[in-house]
């Protein structure tokens, strides 16, 4: 029950961590429900055998666990050099060569893996290298080659990152690379596949494409990382199913005193579009190394939880990092008290107009009777998920329990904010069955108590995709079942 109350999902990255026996099973009993697959890492049967662990954990511990799988993208990397690392002094002069048989890096110069990068750099451009730890001033373009200033001091390592300031760079968002490993996605049948480095619809409308071509159908998670991509913000969110706040390629780019209101920002437009949205990077940065947080990240958590993100994203926290399972109960922590100063007084003037779905208007129907009855929870019988992510839309004090017999369908909305998947078979059943039936396993389950009330919705045709019409007010009778209050 005490995982019911946090409303805010936890998204954990998986790796040599959480490979050690006991860790897994621990960061879900902790609190994760949707695990990401690193794809810039491992081998398909890598990524196959964690699947299948992750399946056989979460079905051993009683969890709804989705699965992201994360595209590498066209990552732009510095080359290796002959001594393993280098160390750059401010002032000096240091080239970029843009040639696929560049030599091995030394103090003076190392190759680049964009080989058209000679063409997107101008003089005075700045370049940053290792998510800006070290930052080069472009002098000149000489044919392959890139002559550079060092602009600060700094160790730089084989194949750290390339940023350009303030964006620009021309290389699509999707490699070959990136074309098999959705094919590997999909035989894995994984829940969402994270598009890294997009710059407009089009990148995402082809990754889907090509996710159903290879017979997948994962929500679309479009990671926000680039300048460009804030130029076409509207377009990107609406062409996918979760939007991605992924800070640390972003904050390189646009700045860091710029990342916070843009974070803000894309949060509240995927909210008001319908679309699910992760805030992500470097969240609890120093669990890495340290069994606690800091102050700091438990502040920037919890901003994140009240500006209204459905889920929080750990990374090398629990792919790498010395307490992956501690970084799970600290992430839960603060989510809680975060998720207490939320306001949740739902603003109905601004909400939309000119319903198109019958399921998007049950869905504000709904919350606007939660806000104004005392109801003790929404009840919501879906197939796909869409009703549930329509009513996590609308804050609600009232949990959302989304009942579906659609394994699928449940470990998407993992992801949701406010919305708890439960197993359900209705298949068969007349409506008023299925009410009763679903409202009896509740209360079975310790969710609902006897003289509860509930929203209850549904469709009449029970089976059929985005089908929700219709909203009851129902009442836990002391059998433990379902007593109707009315029909809205």
């Amino acid at each position: 029950m005490s995982l019911a109350l946090r409303r805010t999902k936890i998204l954990a990255t998986l790796g040599p961590a959480t490979d050690a026996p006991g860790v897994l099973e621990g960061i879900l009993r902790a609190g994760v429900d949707v695990v990401r697959l690193n794809f810039s890492h491992g081998t398909p049967e890598q990524h196959a055998e964690r699947v299948r662990l992750i399946r056989e954990t979460a079905a051993a511990v009683g969890r709804e666990v989705g699965i992201l799988a994360d595209l590498q993208g066209p990552k732009i990397r510095i080359e290796k050099f002959a001594a393993g690392k280098v160390a750059l002094k401010a002032g000096q002069q240091f080239d970029l060569i843009a040639r696929a048989d560049a030599p091995a890096g030394d103090e003076t110069q190392v190759g680049v893996s964009y080989l058209g990068l000679v063409n997107d750099v101008v003089p005075g451009d700045t370049l940053l290298l290792d998510d800006g730890l070290v930052t080069l001033e472009v002098q000149a373009i000489e044919g392959e080659r890139i002559r550079t200033r060092v602009l600060t001091d700094g160790a730089l390592s084989n194949r750290k990152g390339l940023n350009k300031l303030g964006g620009g760079l021309s290389l699509g968002a999707l490699t070959d690379e990136d074309r098999t490993h959705i094919k590997v996605a999909a035989d894995l049948d994984v829940d969402f596949l994270a598009v890294s480095f997009c710059r407009t619809a089009a990148d995402i409308e082809e990754a889907r494409r090509l996710a159903h071509e290879a017979g997948g159908s994962p929500w679309l998670v479009a990671k926000i990382e680039r300048a460009e991509a804030i130029e076409n913000l509207i377009e990107i969110i609406e062409a996918s199913d979760v939007v991605m706040v992924a800070r640390g390629d972003l904050g390189v780019e646009i700045g860091d005193a710029e990342l916070p209101g843009l974070q803000k920002t894309i949060i509240r437009n995927a909210v008001e579009r319908n679309r699910i949205v992760i805030t992500a990077t470097q969240m609890l940065q120093s669990m890495v190394d340290n069994p606690i947080p800091t102050r700091a990240e438990v502040l920037d958590v919890a901003n994140a939880v009240i500006d209204g993100t459905d889920t929080v994203m750990l990374s090398a926290e629990t792919a790498a990092g010395q307490y992956p399972v501690r970084a799970v109960e600290a992430m839960v922590r603060i989510c809680l008290g975060a998720e207490r100063q939320f306001k949740r007084d739902t603003d109905f003037e601004a909400a939309p107009r000119n319903l198109e779905r019958a399921d998007q208007a049950i869905a504000m129907a709904a919350m606007f009777l939660a806000e104004h009855i005392n109801v003790r929870a929404i009840v919501a019988l879906t197939e796909s998920g869409g009703t549930a992510r329509f009513l996590s839309r609308f804050r609600s004090t009232a949990p959302v329990y989304a009942m579906t017999h659609e394994a699928p369908a449940r470990r998407r909305m993992a992801m949701m904010r406010d919305v708890f998947p439960i197993a359900f078979e209705s298949r068969g059943m007349r409506i008023r069955e299925a009410a009763r039936a679903a409202v009896g396993q509740l209360h079975q389950a310790g969710l609902l108590e006897v003289g509860d009330r509930l929203v209850f919705t549904n469709g009449d045709h029970m089976g059929l995709l985005g089908a929700t019409n219709t909203l009851r007010l129902l009442e836990v009778d002391e059998n433990g079942l379902a007593t109707t209050l009315g029909d809205l």
